[in-house]
């Protein structure tokens, strides 16, 4: 059965946040880590240069879930990074509530990869969102700056180091992407 796309769950809210990012980023990685359920994935074996990288890919989505409370599910889906897959960014961004944009901290291409990406995210939809690094430290701020400027990012977006391996550097990431919904959802409120 399929999630829903948004609307009621059983007594509470269930809404949608995609995971997107360059190949190789830590997008599978992030949504295993958190979610509490078995990930619905659709990796495949690489076959092209990339392999050197990783042995697999995503090629369609990957899906978890997690419980915030008992009034709020967060649907994860994770788009896949290689760019003859785009098709997919736009289909699973179909109405989401925000999006995380992972970058790999330890490739420095993969900041140049993301452009695209994210230019790909605003020009489809204007939702919040936060960028994450995977795999940086809380005190690289060179390299914030870095991602700051070459994807130009606003100064109220967020940019937080991540480790997509650790189940609290995750919680971070994504409740700094809840706030952000909400600061968003506040201000259409006082403007309407």
């Amino acid at each position: 059965m399929a999630p829903p796309r948004s609307g009621r769950r059983r007594g509470g809210q269930a809404v949608k946040v995609v995971v997107t990012g360059p190949f190789a980023a830590g997008k599978t990685t992030l949504i295993r880590t958190i979610s509490e359920i078995t990930v619905l994935s659709t990796e495949r074996g690489i076959t092209d240069s990339t392999r050197r990288r990783k042995a697999e890919t995503t090629v369609a989505m990957d899906f978890g879930r997690i419980t915030i409370d008992r009034d709020l599910v967060l649907y994860l889906f994770g788009t896949p990074g290689q760019d003859r897959f785009d098709f997919m960014w736009e289909i699973l961004g179909e109405g989401m509530i925000g999006y995380l944009l992972l970058i790999d901290a330890g490739r420095p291409e993969s900041v140049e990869e993301a452009v695209g990406i994210h230019e790909s995210f605003r020009r489809m939809a204007r939702v919040p969102y936060v960028v994450a690094l995977n795999r940086a430290t809380d005190d690289d701020s060179a390299l914030v700056d870095q991602v700051r400027t070459r994807l130009n990012i606003p100064g109220d977006v967020a940019i937080l180091a991540c480790d997509a391996t650790d189940k609290e550097s995750v919680k971070k990431v994504l409740l700094a992407l809840l706030y952000a919904v909400l600061d968003e959802v506040e201000e259409q409120a006082v403007h309407a």
